[in-house]
C-alpha cells in the first residue's frame, strides 16, 4: 500500500461511508428504540422536497469531506495540533516492508485527498 492506496481506501471505506450511513440512518433511524432527537431529525429531512434533501445530502459530504482532510492535514503536518515540535509519521507495515504514507517529501494526504474530488 503507497500513500495513494490509502487515500481511496479512507476515501471508500470511511469518507463515503460516513456520508452513506448519516444519510440513511436520516431517512430510517436504526434500532428499536429511536432516541426522540434522531425520531424528530429523521421526520424532518423524510418531509423535506426532494431538492432541499439533496441540498442536505450536500452538507453532509462537505461536512465529512472536510473532517477527513482535516485529519489527513494534522497527520501530514500541512494543520498542527500541538506547539509544532514534533510531526506524526504514519506507516503501513507490509511482509515486504514498512511504507511511510505521509512522507514530508511526498504529496500530501490531504492533497491526494481533494486531487480525488
Amino acid at each position: 500500500m503507497n500513500s495513494e492506496d490509502f487515500v481511496t481506501a479512507i476515501t471508500r471505506y470511511v469518507k463515503d461511508a460516513a456520508i452513506e450511513d448519516t444519510i440513511a440512518n436520516l431517512k430510517s433511524p436504526p434500532g428499536r428504540r429511536v432516541p426522540p432527537a434522531e425520531r424528530i431529525r429523521s421526520d424532518w429531512y423524510n418531509a423535506l422536497p426532494a431538492a432541499d434533501a439533496a441540498q442536505v445530502d450536500g452538507i453532509i459530504s462537505a461536512a465529512v469531506h472536510e473532517a477527513v482532510f482535516g485529519l489527513l492535514a494534522v497527520l501530514d503536518g500541512a494543520r498542527t495540533v500541538d506547539d509544532g515540535a514534533g510531526r506524526f509519521e504514519l506507516s503501513y507495515l507490509a511482509p515486504e516492508g514498512r511504507v511511510l504514507l505521509n512522507d514530508p517529501q511526498a504529496i500530501g494526504l490531504h492533497d491526494l485527498l481533494n486531487a480525488a474530488k
